[in-house]
């Protein structure tokens, strides 16, 4: 016969109620505490520390029902507030919502019309994702130190949608505090980011979703640029095109033709390397109507950034030593690429 008992006595009972309460002080107090870190701290790693903290912090209770609180969506906008008004950069207003209680973001260029908000999933990776389009624009793993930019949700939204009704001027002035936020992680916290099509580098390609292009797409280039001041010319060993734009600004559509993969791709290259290929689809009529109307070959993949740890690295080299050949067919298979079509 077992001697485990259902604790039912009232003294019992008290006695479970009076540690539950010791247990939600001692958990309020560190609330508290993590709370005023947010809100105060001048310095960007305690600043990541508590929202890390407060995101995984659990308030729920079998006796007591704790006061109203925010959610981990809450924390990451608020972190983002933070990081950018330490830096002095104000272009984004985070608010609290008076009847969701939620906070809210709007940027300054494009007016409150646009709210944005952040999505936490169960993995802890969090969606900045405007609300009317419902278009996740970039992903953010606090625990990781990864963030990245997703090239469709950002065609989706800024080129399809949000052009009709702004300038291009000012779509871009909305898009610079996103990316300043991405080089404020990477500059005060060593978080790893990928800017997707906003990247300005030269030497930046810009992977096509499908790897093989038919040739009609850039015939249908050489057609619209006919009636254009901009001039398109086959690259010097075949492999693609190259069109000139104004104020030295060039757009390759490529592939290397000394990889074996034979991949497309687009380049961007211009004298201060300060244009991006969204700054193309987003100032050349031209680029922007051709790109659309053959988006199903044109697209821009996202590539999933991923961390192994250590663990992970450790037994693929082994595996890598015992058997080169399988080892091989596995780093193919296992690609994080995600394959995400604009």
């Amino acid at each position: 016969m077992s001697n485990n008992r259902i604790v039912t006595s009232p003294s019992e009972r008290v006695q479970a109620l009076s540690d539950s309460f010791k247990d939600v002080l001692s958990l309020g107090q560190k609330y508290v505490d993590l709370l005023d870190q947010l809100a105060q701290t001048k310095d960007a790693k305690n600043l990541l520390s508590a929202t890390n903290k407060l995101a995984k912090m659990d308030l729920a209770n079998a006796f007591i029902n704790f006061p109203p609180h925010y959610k981990a969506a809450d924390y990451y906008l608020i972190f983002m507030d933070r990081l950018l008004k330490m830096h002095g950069d104000v272009a984004v207003n985070v608010a609290e919502n008076e009847l969701s209680h939620e906070f809210e973001a709007t940027v300054a260029a494009i007016g409150s019309e646009a709210v944005f908000k952040f999505e936490v999933d169960s993995r802890g990776e969090a969606a900045f994702t405007e609300q009317s389009q419902h278009e996740p624009l970039f992903y953010l793993s606090l625990e990781d130190k990864l963030m990245q930019f997703n090239n469709r949700a950002l065609v989706n939204y800024f080129i399809v949608y949000a052009l009709k009704h702004h300038t291009d001027l000012e779509l871009r002035d909305a898009v610079k505090p996103l990316i300043d936020f991405a080089k404020y992680l990477q500059k005060d916290l060593d978080f790893t980011i990928d800017l997707g099509i906003l990247a300005t580098a030269n030497d930046r390609r810009f992977m096509l979703n499908k790897p093989e292009l038919p040739l009609t797409v850039i015939d249908r280039l050489f057609v619209a640029t006919a009636d254009e001041d901009y001039m398109l010319i086959n690259l010097p060993r075949n492999n693609g095109a190259e069109l000139l734009l104004d104020q030295g600004t060039k757009l390759d559509i490529a592939f290397d033709p000394d990889d074996y993969s034979q991949e497309w791709a687009f380049l961007v290259k211009d004298s201060d390397e300060q244009i991006s290929f969204f700054d193309v689809l987003l100032h050349y009529d031209l680029v922007r109507e051709w790109y659309l109307a053959n988006r199903s070959a044109l697209a821009v993949r996202t590539d999933h950034m991923e961390i192994i740890d250590e663990e992970s690295q450790a037994t693929a080299e082994i595996a890598e030593v015992d058997s080169p050949e399988e080892a091989s067919s596995t780093e193919s298979s296992e690609d994080p690429t995600s394959n995400e079509e604009e």
